[in-house]
C-alpha cells in the first residue's frame, strides 16, 4: 500500500505536462522537407547526326532521258541492245521490218519518173503549140490547154517527188538510233512485236547530268530554300558522301502518294552510276541543318518556342527560346533561326515548365 501511495505521489508532482509526454521514437510530429528534388529532363542535342538520322530514300537517274520509239507502224524484226548497255551517238538500237517499207520506197521511185516524163511531154507539147500560135496556126484555145496541162504535168511531178521522200523517210524510220550517247535505262519490246508508231521501246539515258531523285510529301516542302543542299551516299559505302544541291521540284504531286519528285544536281564526278539506290539527308558537313523533334515546341505569345537547357557544372535551368522552324520532314523541324548546334533543347513534358526552373540530368527520349 505505502508502494501505491509513492507512485501516486510522484505522478502528482511531475504535473500534466510531464505526464502526456511520449517516447522519441513515438514523435509523429515531424516535417515534409522543405528541398523538393528536381525533376530530370528527356532532351536532344540539336546537331547533324550524320549519315543514320534522318534520311531519305532516293534513286540516281539522268537529267536527260529519252523514250525511244519508232515513227512508224511495223513488226520489230531486232534489237541490239539490252538494259544497262552502253551506246554511242548514231548506233543503231533497233529495226522494223523493212520489205514492204522498201516497196513502197519503190513504187514512189516509179511514180517520180512516171510523172517526170509526163511532165517532160507536156513541156514540149507547150513549147510546139507556142510556135505554132506565133505563126497563127494554133488557135488561143489550143495554146491555153497546153499551158493548163504543163502546169498540171509539174505539179503531178512535184507531187510524185514529194511522196517518195515520204517513202524513204518512211523506210528511214525503220531503224532506230541513238541520238547522243547514253545507257540503255529501260526496255519496253521485244524482237517480234507488232508496234503502233509512237509505242515505246527503251530509254535512253545520258550520262553527262547525273541527279539524285527523292520524294518528300508537302509539308516538307514548306519552308524548304530553294537552293538547299543535301548530301547523298550509298549504304554499302557511308564514308563516301557527295554534296548535292536542290535543282527542281515536281508542280504536281504523285496521285497515290502525294509526295513532290525533288531532283538534286550531282557533281560530275560522283561515284554513282545510273540507277544506283541512294540515301540523302538534309545539310552538309559544311552547312549543317539543325533538326528538332516536334514534339519539342510550343507556343508562346503566338510564336514557336522550346525549352533550351543550361548547365552550369552540377546546376541545371530551362529558358524559352523562341525559333523560326522551317520544313518538317518525318516529325521533326528543320529550325531556320534561334538555335545553334549543340544546344540541349527539351522534348518532353514541355507544358509543365516555366522559366529559370532548375532541372535534373538528362535522359535520353
Amino acid at each position: 500500500m505505502m508502494r501505491m501511495l509513492a507512485l501516486l505521489a510522484a505522478l502528482a508532482g511531475a504535473g500534466p505536462a510531464a505526464a502526456l509526454d511520449l517516447p522519441s521514437w513515438l514523435d509523429l510530429s515531424s516535417h515534409a522537407e522543405d528541398a523538393v528534388p528536381v525533376r530530370p529532363v528527356v532532351s536532344e542535342i540539336v546537331e547533324d547526326r550524320g549519315e543514320d538520322a534522318r534520311w531519305i530514300p532516293g534513286t540516281v537517274a539522268s537529267r536527260t532521258q529519252v523514250t525511244m520509239a519508232f515513227q512508224t507502224l511495223g513488226r520489230m524484226v531486232s534489237r541490239n541492245v539490252d538494259l544497262g548497255d552502253r551506246v554511242a551517238q548514231g548506233d543503231v538500237l533497233a529495226n522494223l521490218a523493212a520489205e514492204d517499207l522498201a516497196a513502197t520506197t519503190r513504187a514512189a521511185e516509179a511514180a517520180l519518173a512516171a510523172a517526170e516524163v509526163q511532165r517532160d511531154t507536156a513541156r514540149l507539147t507547150l513549147e510546139r503549140t507556142e510556135a505554132l500560135a506565133a505563126r497563127n496556126v494554133a488557135t488561143a484555145a489550143q495554146l491555153e490547154q497546153a499551158q493548163r496541162a504543163a502546169a498540171a504535168a509539174d505539179a503531178g511531178a512535184e507531187q510524185a517527188r514529194s511522196a517518195l521522200v515520204q517513202a524513204r523517210d518512211t523506210l528511214g524510220f525503220a531503224r532506230m538510233t541513238a541520238p547522243f550517247p547514253g545507257v540503255v535505262s529501260a526496255v519496253y519490246e521485244t524482237p517480234g512485236s507488232v508496234l503502233e508508231a509512237g509505242t515505246p521501246v527503251l530509254q535512253l539515258s545520258a550520262e553527262d547530268q547525273r541527279e539524285a531523285v527523292i520524294d518528300l510529301p508537302e509539308s516538307a516542302l514548306a519552308g524548304l530554300p530553294d537552293d538547299a543542299v543535301f548530301t547523298v551516299w550509298q549504304r554499302t559505302d557511308p564514308s563516301r558522301q557527295v554534296r548535292a544541291v536542290l535543282n527542281r521540284i515536281d508542280p504536281i504531286a504523285d496521285a497515290a502518294t502525294r509526295t513532290r519528285r525533288l531532283y538534286l544536281t550531282l557533281p560530275p564526278d560522283s561515284p554513282f552510276r545510273l540507277g544506283a539506290l541512294i540515301r540523302a539527308r538534309l545539310g552538309t558537313a559544311s552547312d549543317p541543318a539543325l533538326m528538332l523533334s516536334a514534339a519539342a515546341i510550343f507556343q508562346r505569345d503566338g510564336a514557336p518556342h522550346v525549352w533550351r537547357v543550361l548547365r552550369d557544372g552540377d546546376g541545371a535551368r530551362v529558358e524559352a527560346v523562341r525559333i523560326t522552324p522551317a520544313a518538317e520532314l518525318h516529325g521533326s523541324v528543320l529550325i531556320g533561326e534561334g538555335l545553334r548546334p549543340g544546344d540541349e533543347v527539351v522534348v518532353r513534358g514541355i507544358h509543365s515548365l516555366t522559366d529559370g526552373q532548375p532541372v535534373g540530368p538528362r535522359v535520353q527520349p
